[in-house]
């Protein structure tokens, strides 16, 4: 099906000039509106909600669409968000999706009615028709902290992989073998990529790692405290438990004290995703740190690059493991 993108180049005009036909704007000349409308029915193009919704006029505004505004590895990535596109002069509308599709495409769809010149979606684990329409749309759309397969979106996001790798490493030069790992859902690129990467780390390690020992979480602090809780009935429980993001590994930490065991000396904690709390526990939390401010700032330029109609890159940057002492270290690094 042809998108408004194919229409612009079978006009031999730009996309902004056919969202202004789309949107009957007066600066376009008799001649350019003809020439886009003959376009749209040589190629069939049937205008969409999403289509109908891009900007004719700039607003300053930038759409920011978060996974949980409740995880504060998201609040880090937003307050970076808003100071980057404010410096740049724009204002950002943030929507929580909650991790769930339906309210995420609820915010797509009232920042695209809104106009604003630019979209940031953390996406949910669906690509949703809305989202595919958006980004087939040639809305200036780009994904923050995950991907979704099949879509040809800029994305900017951190890989954990060497960090993982360094993590577990170190749990294994301070004498622990039985690592547990409990995941990120597998519907979400970050899910996949931490469990592969444990995985790798674990058998370049020559490391085990029983069925029993990795199940997926949902992100949340109770799915943590419930499989943690699994986790330490086995007949052999793990000497580590690794988290895969920070609000299961409050939820493991909060099953760990419950059952009145000592950190690390009865089970080690480790958590991907840092919080500037794990610092003052007692044991501080070894854990893997995103750049979570320079992702959201990183994340600004790339979309504005969109919107100027400039050619963009996908961005990558590094994790990095920080060394504390909740996996038996002596001492805090």
């Amino acid at each position: 099906m042809a998108g408004i993108k194919d229409v612009a180049a079978h006009a031999g005009v730009s996309v902004a000039t056919v969202s202004r036909v789309l949107n009957d704007s007066p600066r376009v000349s008799e001649e350019t509106r003809e020439k886009v409308q003959a376009a749209m029915r040589a190629l069939r193009y049937r205008p969409n909600a999403v289509a109908r919704s891009l900007r004719t006029e700039a607003t300053q505004t930038l759409g920011l669409i978060i996974g949980d505004i409740l995880n504060p590895f998201f609040a880090v990535l937003a307050r970076a968000v808003e100071d980057e596109a404010r410096a740049a002069g724009y204002t950002v509308v943030i929507g929580n999706a909650d991790e769930r599709p339906e309210q995420q495409d609820h915010y797509v769809r009232t920042l695209l009615e809104q106009q604003v010149d630019g979209l940031l979606i953390c996406p949910t684990a669906e690509a949703t028709p809305l989202v595919e329409d958006c980004v087939r749309s040639g809305s200036p759309v780009v994904f923050l902290d995950r991907t979704l397969p099949g879509l040809e979106v800029p994305s900017v996001r951190a890989d954990g992989t060497a960090a993982i790798h360094d993590l577990v490493r170190h749990i294994q030069r301070l004498g622990r073998r039985r690592i547990a790992f409990i995941s990120g859902p597998e519907l979400l690129s970050t899910g996949r990529e931490r469990t592969r990467a444990f995985h790798e780390a674990m058998r370049a390690c020559g490391l085990d790692v029983p069925a029993e020992y990795v199940e997926a979480g949902d992100f949340q602090e109770a799915s943590g405290r419930a499989i943690a809780a699994r986790f330490l009935d086995l007949p052999e429980p793990p000497e580590v438990i690794f988290a895969g993001d920070n609000l299961m590994a409050l939820g493991a930490l909060d099953e760990i004290r419950a059952r009145g065991l000592r950190i690390p000396d009865d089970v080690a904690l480790a958590s991907f995703d840092d919080v500037a709390w794990f610092l003052h526990l007692d044991p501080p939390i070894t854990a893997i740190a995103q750049p979570a401010e320079e992702l959201g700032r990183r994340a600004v330029r790339v979309l504005l690059d969109r919107v100027e109609g400039h050619p963009v890159e996908s961005v990558v940057l590094p994790a990095r493991l920080v060394i504390r002492r909740s996996c038996g270290e002596t001492e805090s690094k």
